[in-house]
């Protein structure tokens, strides 16, 4: 009986996904030709929980004219800036049976610039990517360039952002699929971020395991080795590469469809709390991104629910 009842739960969560995405998921990611009025924008974007892509939303921005390598480098390159360095390009991932985090250096950005330029090397993949309102704690300089914060999306949030992040790398950076708990203004200044996105309602088609927390270490040879987190707990982590999924270990993945867009110079997106994403850019791509704190309301219980399910249930 009691396994006849899980079967059924299953069932229920495996049809889940497609009846929401019918309901509420676009087939691509929506474009709008100018930024929303807030009342447009938290009825047709937040409330449902969809993403969209905004072009000339940035065009009062300075930084849209004058960001570029050679003006970081005479304007900000004695600055000192945390990067995040891995062998591979992947911060915050799983590796193995790891979940590993970036080895981090603090180093003048004209270094991070002449290797973005091919003038300078260094082992494994540069990213400046540290979280925190990077923005204005690192390179306070540069904020005159650009809003404090996004004026319509602040009055439609009935709030002002958790953190302004600055983000600059190599192409073979990449983000590992995951979640944020934040409603997400992501603004490309220069080149294009790629993003594959899948709706919190994937989650039964989505695997999560439970990893022991690592950290690169750059060794004085300037190879990496891994050096376990002994005091953290461990990390749940999607294991799962979206570009090359093993289906073979997954296969519910198969099931799940995935959004791609491509985020231009110029353009912002809205990325709703919650969705899950995977981010790649071209080589020294500039990208600010605003998080304002998602509201935890009956969406995020409901989310909260339906991951508790896929767990208990064995799907995961």
């Amino acid at each position: 009986m009691a396994e006849a009842a899980l079967d059924a739960v299953r069932r229920e969560l495996r049809e889940f996904p497609a009846a929401a995405r019918e309901l509420s998921v676009p087939l691509a990611v929506p474009y709008l030709d100018k930024p929303p009025t807030p009342l447009h924008f938290y009825r047709d974007w937040v409330c449902p929980s969809r993403p969209c892509i905004i072009r000339n939303a940035l065009q009062h921005w300075p930084a849209l004219q004058k960001w570029s390598l050679p003006y970081f480098r005479a304007t900000v390159g004695s600055t000192e800036v945390s990067v995040a360095v891995t062998p591979d390009g992947y911060a915050d991932a799983v590796r193995g049976d790891r979940f590993v985090m970036p080895a981090e250096r603090r180093v003048p950005l004209s270094f991070v610039l002449d290797v973005l330029e091919g003038r300078a090397q260094h082992p494994g993949v540069l990213y400046v990517q540290k979280q925190c309102s990077n923005l204005p704690t690192e390179l306070p300089q540069l904020l005159p360039d650009l809003e404090s914060h996004v004026p319509w999306a602040s009055e439609a949030l009935g709030k002002m952002p958790d953190a302004v992040n600055f983000w600059l790398g190599e192409a073979a950076a990449v983000t590992s699929l995951h979640k944020d708990p934040y409603e997400n203004l992501y603004c490309v200044v220069s080149g294009e971020k790629h993003f594959l996105l899948h709706p919190p309602s994937d989650r039964p088609f989505i695997p999560y395991e439970l990893y022991t927390p690592a950290t690169y270490q750059l060794t004085e040879e300037g190879t990496f080795k891994v050096v376990d987190e002994e005091a953290m707990e461990k990390v749940p982590w999607i294991p799962l590469d979206p570009l090359a999924p093993d289906l073979a270990r997954y296969p519910s993945y198969s099931q799940a469809q995935a959004l791609r867009c491509t985020v231009r110079a110029g353009e912002m997106l809205y990325l709703p709390a919650l969705w899950f994403h995977h981010v790649q850019q071209s080589q020294g791509c500039i990208a600010v991104n605003f998080w304002y704190d998602m509201e935890y309301d009956l969406k995020y219980s409901y989310f909260q629910l339906l991951d508790s399910l896929t767990k208990a249930s064995g799907l995961d």
